[in-house]
């Protein structure tokens, strides 16, 4: 599951929609305290920015909203969500960068992105079991939210995959197949 929290553009909302949707992760939450989005998700896809950037993907994918970053990860810690966040600073109380993460640890994985101007929230740092880090060699600090969901999630939805095609669905003891 991705989470964008206090996202700004409503392009990039749509970018990211669209990474999710492409990648197969199942749901996109988007904590929006301004209340800048309608509650109603069927609203959310007449909107022609969110509708044209998601390159139509906002209509098959499932997106909640959220008032309060505390809200949104109370609901997923019922739900059971472990969550992990992004930030290209030391944020959290683990720091990995994403290529040595093993993300198939975690059952149910929240995956939260911060804002383009401010990044992720104090409070999501220090609730998060891991802040994920992209290398990054030139002199920008930080990418866009539809590029950093896209290598993230794909690294993430990657390793997952590669870690069930190990295992037989008949074999419910999770037990290797031969190499």
């Amino acid at each position: 599951m991705a989470v964008l929290e206090r996202p700004h553009d409503f392009r990039n909302i749509g970018a990211v929609i669209r990474n999710v949707d492409a990648l197969g992760v199942e749901k996109t939450y988007i904590v929006d305290p301004q209340r800048a989005l309608p509650d109603d998700w069927q609203d959310m896809r007449d909107r022609g920015t969110i509708f044209k950037s998601s390159v139509s993907a906002v209509k098959w994918s499932f997106v909640k909203r959220f008032d309060s970053s505390e809200e949104c990860f109370e609901h997923l810690r019922f739900k059971n969500f472990s969550s992990i966040v992004t930030s290209p600073h030391q944020k959290g109380k683990t720091n990995v960068v994403l290529h040595e993460g093993d993300y198939t640890v975690y059952p149910k994985l929240a995956v939260w992105f911060g804002s383009e101007a401010t990044g992720i929230s104090d409070f999501m740092a220090e609730r998060s079991e891991l802040n994920v880090t992209i290398p990054m060699y030139g002199m920008v600090e930080r990418l866009n939210l539809g590029t950093t969901t896209g290598i993230v999630l794909h690294e993430i939805a990657r390793q997952r995959r590669d870690y069930q095609s190990r295992y037989t669905r008949k074999n419910k003891r999770g037990e290797k197949r031969p190499a």
